[in-house]
């Protein structure tokens, strides 16, 4: 199992997490990119933002589906990675659950595929993606909050302590505490919680985590806080 969980950054700050990637994929498979936590109308410029994002990563081809019908007909076994992108969480797991994309993925990394998730695409491989609630609305109702729990009982948080430059700096500042308080009661309630800044990105090798960027990340754990450094 080999799972990238980036915190939600683009460009310069996945820059490093990119470069492993490269390290340890199979260059003659091409990467398949899974957009679902975005509405369909952003799909194109999706395509356009993953074609830079990936520009340093060796592969013959970025391929996009469209929908979970696509998805379903793909064998996953074809590519090199799997790449999850952002949006919101709540729509990308219901697509995948409803679609049975989820049992398949679950399949694919659990015979050693290799998955790239940032954002949405990192919190679905935590326990429970209502982690996420207090950032993301769940828009279609979903009920089966489950995620894959590639952590064993963690869940996990994206974009936490990085601000909107549509905000102030005040109320930045707001939002983060808005988040750390919906994280506190969650790591009471239903479990702990990894929180991740849009620079780190969570490599889970095996059974061995890295945390791959320099910012601290944080675990909320029974009501607890603790931050982290990067080693």
């Amino acid at each position: 199992m080999r799972i990238f969980l980036c915190g939600g950054g683009d460009g310069r700050q996945t820059m490093e997490a990119c470069r492993r990637l490269n390290d340890i994929i199979d260059h003659t498979r091409p990467i398949l990119y899974i957009p679902f936590a975005m509405e369909n109308a952003y799909f194109d410029s999706c395509y356009e933002w993953i074609q830079g994002e990936l520009k340093e990563v060796k592969v013959p081809e970025i391929e996009m589906v469209r929908s979970a019908e696509e998805l379903a007909g793909k064998d996953l076994g074809c590519y090199s990675a799997l790449f999850i992108g952002g949006g919101n969480t709540y729509k990308l797991l219901g697509d995948l659950k409803q679609s049975g994309g989820f049992d398949r993925i679950k399949e694919y990394i659990e015979h050693d595929g290799i998955v790239f998730g940032g954002s949405a695409g990192a919190n679905i491989f935590g326990r429970d993606i209502e982690s996420c609630k207090a950032m993301d609305e769940n828009k279609i109702g979903l009920k089966d909050t489950k995620g894959f729990d590639v952590l064993k009982g963690y869940s996990l948080f994206a974009h936490y302590t990085n601000g909107s430059s549509r905000l102030t700096e005040q109320e930045n500042q707001k939002r983060t505490e808005k988040y750390t308080e919906a994280l506190l009661q969650f790591s009471m309630n239903r479990g702990p919680v990894i929180a991740l800044p849009e620079e780190d990105t969570l490599f889970l090798n095996e059974n061995r985590i890295e945390i791959i960027g320099a910012r601290p990340y944080f675990y909320f754990e029974e009501g607890e806080k603790r931050e982290m450094i990067p080693e």
